[in-house]
C-alpha cells in the first residue's frame, strides 16, 4: 500500500513549524503575502488600473484599491470568462466557479487559478490531513478512503478553452492522479447533476467500501447517512463503515446537526474538524478540536481585511489589518487572493476569538442579520440561543429560518421563527418562552428592544411540517453542494415562500 501515512507524518513535521510562526509574527507574514501578490499581479489589466507597480506598504494597496463587491468586479471576470489573459491575475483563467451564494438566485462565476488551486485548495487539503495527524498519530484514516459529497453541477465550456462548474466539480476536474487511490466516489458518480440520484449512486457504490472519512456540509451528508443506514439496515454508521473516524466539515453551522450526528455516529474515535472553505478559497480550519474556533490560514496566497460591520454601510468603510483587530468584534471579511480578486467583500461576518494566533468563528452573513428595530440579531446570536433551549427541552432542530414581523398601526414588531424538529419538545409554547429568554440572555439589543414590549412583542414559533426546508431548496434548484437555507433574513421573501409550502401537502 502507498505509504500515505509516512508522507502526511513527514509533511506535518514540517508544517507544524511554519504554523507555529502564525502565534509569533501573524502579521509579518500576512504583509508578505500581500507584497508577494502584488508582484505577481502588477503587469496585469487590474494591476495597471490601480497602480500596483507604486505599492510598497499596505496602506498603498488599501488607498489605491477600492473595495470591491461581486457587482464592481463582475466587468473584470466577464473580461476573464471571454478568454482575455492578464486580467485580474497573470496569464489566462481556465476555470470558474459557479455559486449563488446563500440568499441569492443569481450566479456568480469566481475565477480559479493554477495558483489558488495549488496553492490554496489543495494545499488546504494536505493541512487537514496534516493536522488530523498531529492530533491523533495513532490514526486510521490513512487506511481507507474518504468520501466527499460536493456539489451537482458538472463542468461545462464557457469559452474556447476556459470551463464552469461548482467548485467540487473544478476541483475534481483538476485533482492530483493519487487521490483516485483514496477518494469516493469516481467523478462520474461524484458530478452526477440530480442530487437525490446521487445520493443514491453514492450509497449503493460505497456501503461496502472502508470508507475512513467523509467531508461536506452537514446538512447534505444527513441526507447521504441517512440514505446509507436505509439500505443497509443499520441504526449506526459504524456498522456499516467500521473505520469511521473523521467528519471534515463546513458551509454551515454543525450546532444545529452536532447531536443528531452523536446519535447515528456512536464509536468514540469519531473525530469531527470545521472548515472554512468557499469558491473564493479556503481560509481556516478547526486545529483544536477541543475548541470550537479555527485557525486563520496565513499562507495561503490570501490577504485578509477586516471591516468592522457598523462601518459596512457607510461610503467609504475603513478596513483593519491583522494588527488593528479587536476580540469578540464583528467584521465583514475582505480577501485579495491568488486568484485575482482584489479587497473582495466575500460576505461573512466573522470574529477574533484569538489574535495571536489568529483564531476565528463565523458570526453570519453581511445579508443574514435581523435589524429592522434595532435589535442587531446575528446568526450566532440564533444558533447559541436555539442551543441552548434544545438542551432544556430535549429538543432537537432538524432546519430553521428567522424573519421580522413588521409594526403596522395596530401592533408592533415580532420575530418569527419557522422551525422543522427531528425531535419536537414536549411543549412548543415552553420551548417559545426559553428561546425568547435566552435570546434576551445573548443579545443585549434584543433585549432592550423586548423590554417591557416596548418595541418587540414575544417571538412567534410557528412549526414546520417533516421535510419542509428540503422540499422548498429541492423546489429552487438548490439541493447539495454549497446552497444553504438562509437563518436569517432582514425581510419576509424567504420565509412567506415557506410558509405558503407548509400549508400545503
Amino acid at each position: 500500500m502507498f505509504p500515505f501515512k509516512s508522507l502526511i507524518g513527514l509533511y506535518a513535521r514540517q508544517r507544524k513549524k511554519t504554523l507555529g510562526q502564525f502565534a509569533i509574527n501573524p502579521f509579518h507574514i500576512q504583509q508578505t503575502e500581500l507584497l508577494n501578490l502584488i508582484r505577481k499581479a502588477k503587469k496585469t489589466h487590474f494591476g495597471e488600473r490601480y497602480g500596483f507597480v507604486r505599492i510598497k506598504t499596505i496602506e498603498d494597496f488599501q488607498q489605491q484599491v477600492p473595495i470591491h463587491t461581486y457587482e464592481t468586479i463582475k466587468p473584470w471576470i466577464e473580461r476573464q470568462q471571454k478568454g482575455e489573459a492578464d486580467i485580474l491575475w497573470p496569464g489566462k483563467i481556465r476555470y470558474f466557479a459557479k455559486s449563488s451564494g446563500t440568499t441569492s438566485d443569481k450566479s456568480k462565476f469566481i475565477p480559479i487559478s493554477r495558483e489558488s488551486l495549488k496553492g490554496c485548495h489543495f494545499k488546504s487539503g494536505l493541512d487537514i490531513l496534516a493536522v488530523h495527524y498531529m492530533n491523533n498519530p495513532d490514526t486510521r484514516v490513512f487506511s481507507g478512503k474518504t468520501l466527499t459529497l460536493g456539489g451537482s453541477t458538472q463542468i461545462n465550456p464557457l469559452s474556447k478553452g476556459s470551463y464552469f462548474g461548482d467548485l467540487s466539480a473544478v476541483l475534481i476536474s483538476n485533482t492530483p492522479f493519487w487521490t483516485l487511490w483514496v477518494r469516493e466516489p469516481k467523478a462520474e458518480i461524484a458530478l452526477i447533476p440530480d442530487f437525490e440520484l446521487k445520493v443514491k449512486k453514492i450509497a449503493e457504490s460505497t456501503i461496502r467500501k472502508n470508507i475512513v472519512a467523509f467531508a461536506g456540509v452537514p446538512s447534505w451528508n444527513l441526507v447521504l447517512i441517512k440514505e446509507i443506514l436505509k439500505i443497509a439496515g443499520k441504526s449506526h454508521l459504524e456498522e456499516v463503515w467500521p473505520n469511521i473516524e473523521l467528519f471534515i466539515h463546513g458551509g454551515v453551522s454543525f450546532v444545529p446537526y452536532r447531536e443528531t450526528y452523536r446519535e447515528l455516529i456512536t464509536t468514540p474515535r469519531m473525530k469531527y474538524m470545521e472548515t472554512y472553505n468557499a469558491s473564493e478559497g479556503f481560509f481556516a480550519l478547526q486545529d483544536n478540536p477541543q475548541t470550537n474556533d479555527m485557525l486563520l490560514m496565513l499562507d495561503y496566497g490570501v490577504f485578509y481585511e477586516f471591516v468592522p460591520l457598523n462601518q459596512l454601510d457607510k461610503e467609504m468603510p475603513k478596513a483593519l489589518t491583522l494588527d488593528k483587530v479587536q476580540l469578540n468584534t464583528p467584521y465583514a471579511l475582505l480577501i485579495s487572493t491568488n486568484g485575482g480578486l482584489w479587497r473582495y467583500l466575500i460576505g461573512d461576518v466573522i470574529e477574533f476569538t484569538s489574535i495571536v494566533p489568529p483564531k476565528i468563528i463565523i458570526s453570519g452573513r453581511t445579508k443574514q442579520y435581523i435589524n429592522v428595530f434595532g435589535e442587531e440579531l446575528m446568526v450566532n446570536n440564533a444558533l447559541e440561543a436555539l442551543k441552548k433551549t434544545c438542551a432544556e427541552t430535549e429538543a432537537r432542530v432538524r432546519e430553521f429560518t428567522v424573519a421580522p414581523i413588521y409594526m403596522d398601526s395596530n401592533k408592533k414588531g415580532a420575530h418569527q421563527w419557522l422551525i422543522e424538529f427531528e425531535t419536537p419538545p414536549e411543549s412548543e409554547e415552553t420551548f417559545r418562552m426559553l428561546l425568547d429568554q435566552n435570546l434576551q440572555a445573548i443579545n443585549s439589543d434584543y433585549e432592550a428592544k423586548r423590554f417591557n414590549n416596548t418595541v418587540l412583542e414575544p417571538l412567534q414559533l410557528v412549526i414546520a411540517r417533516e421535510g419542509l426546508f428540503y422540499e422548498w431548496m429541492k423546489q429552487r434548484g438548490k439541493l447539495g453542494g454549497q446552497n444553504k437555507i438562509p437563518l436569517l433574513s432582514n425581510d419576509r421573501q424567504y420565509i412567506d415562500s415557506l410558509l405558503v409550502m407548509n400549508c400545503t401537502e
